[in-house]
């Protein structure tokens, strides 16, 4: 029986990488923060079956307890302050986890049992103002913000440790990737969220930053796979995770409000672009420049053939069935806490 430890377990990709370790028969352990209050968010419904151990990234020792502990074939470390936005307001926190972070975890492997095989949660955001179109393992990084700078750094320290100690350890470049699990305070989410909200009359309007923004959108059951897929060939490699499709943001509203039986039909452009409800007249989307990054990423776009070459991986849920799902699973949330 293989032995995982899976940083950031209870969020959207590591509950869904635990499931799919634990139907392969491993014994899983995750790294947990203490807080006053337990939370084991998207891995509530399997905890009975995980071994927490608490710790955190920015402690080093804490890291080497947790290697100590589960003494770990493979490590997956999905932990990060993964908001964009919130990494202009915490930029050290921000550098801390998502990049010091990933050196504390290396040498905590390094330390305890070099042998482990490591993977890194690297990211499209490496990308930012991006050289070339589509994005591949060897376009040159560009970030623009605080948090695709750290991604950077955690990105090329695992390259680095490769290099440097012969260890097992390899980064995937994922572009985005949602998940009914999404958090509410990142855009997919907060979309079928406020739609759902609309539908039932519980929210007016939904505000967002901008429209034109162009994403590459995969669904995250799809990408772990691809995680464990890459600690599992004979060679450490890094591989972009992606689906070569791009949509913008306004898609994505159009098609969430679709799955709700809503009609969008835009007016204006710019800061005043509007979606208003065909069946209604009434405004349902708004543009808030506040939502405006200080720098934008305009668009990512992945092309994963490296990854479907070498590893086999291929994605199973296109973007229709993306949105629909989040879209369905919001309406069937708010309708239940509606009838509670």
């Amino acid at each position: 029986m293989k032995t995982a430890l899976i940083t950031g377990i209870t969020g959207q990709d590591g509950s869904y990488l635990a499931e799919l370790l634990l139907e392969k028969g491993y014994n899983v352990y995750g790294i947990m923060r203490r807080k006053s209050v337990v939370d084991y968010g998207n891995v509530e419904h399997i905890k009975e079956k995980i071994n927490f151990i608490y710790a955190d990234m920015t402690d080093p020792i804490s890291l080497i307890n947790a290697m100590k502990i589960s003494q770990a074939d493979e490590v997956y470390n999905l932990a990060a302050q993964s908001f964009v936005a919130t990494s202009w307001e915490q930029p050290l926190a921000t550098a801390d986890i998502d990049g010091i972070g990933v050196t504390n975890i290396l040498e905590a492997i390094r330390i305890v049992k070099p042998t482990a095989r490591f993977y890194q949660a690297s990211t499209s955001e490496m990308f930012g103002l991006v050289q070339e179109m589509p994005q591949t393992e060897n376009t040159p990084f560009y970030p623009r913000s605080p948090y695709g700078v750290a991604k950077v750094y955690g990105h090329w320290i695992t390259k680095n440790y490769r290099e440097s100690y012969n260890m097992y350890a390899c980064s995937g470049i994922l572009f985005n990737h949602e998940s009914e699990r999404r958090g509410k305070e990142f855009v997919t989410r907060k979309i079928t969220n406020a739609v759902a909200r609309i539908k039932f009359g519980l929210q007016d309007c939904l505000e967002l930053g901008n429209m034109d923004s162009k994403r590459d959108w995969g669904h995250s059951q799809d990408y772990v796979q691809a995680m464990w897929l890459m600690l599992q060939q004979e060679n450490p490699d890094d591989y972009v995770i992606a689906t070569n499709e791009t949509r913008t943001v306004r898609e994505f509203v159009e098609k969430a409000f679709y799955y709700a039986d809503i009609e969008i039909e835009w007016s204006g452009t710019g800061i005043d672009e509007v979606g208003i409800d065909k069946g209604t007249g009434k405004t349902v989307v708004k543009v808030n420049p506040k939502f405006f990054r200080p720098a934008e990423v305009e668009v990512l776009l992945g092309n994963p053939q490296k990854a479907e070459t070498v590893l086999g991986w291929r994605r199973q849920i296109d973007f229709n069935n993306l949105v629909k799902r989040m879209a369905e699973n919001d309406l069937g949330l708010i309708k239940n806490s509606l009838n509670k």
